[in-house]
């Protein structure tokens, strides 16, 4: 049975803006933005939303 393209996306995608938040809290203690950023392929912008998301939850 073949999967179309729509399927496989949806299948792959970690959560929000496509990659996986524990990995991301993990890395966030030793790393700065900048390097955050470099590393999951995101913007400045994208990492300080990211962050002020985790402090709320």
């Amino acid at each position: 049975m073949r999967i179309n393209h729509r399927n496989s996306l949806g299948a792959s995608r970690k959560g929000v803006l496509n990659m996986d938040f524990h990995e991301f809290q993990a890395r966030e203690q030793e790393n700065t933005s900048i390097e955050l950023a470099s590393e999951f392929g995101l913007s400045m912008r994208e990492v300080r939303e990211l962050k002020k998301q985790l402090e709320r939850s």
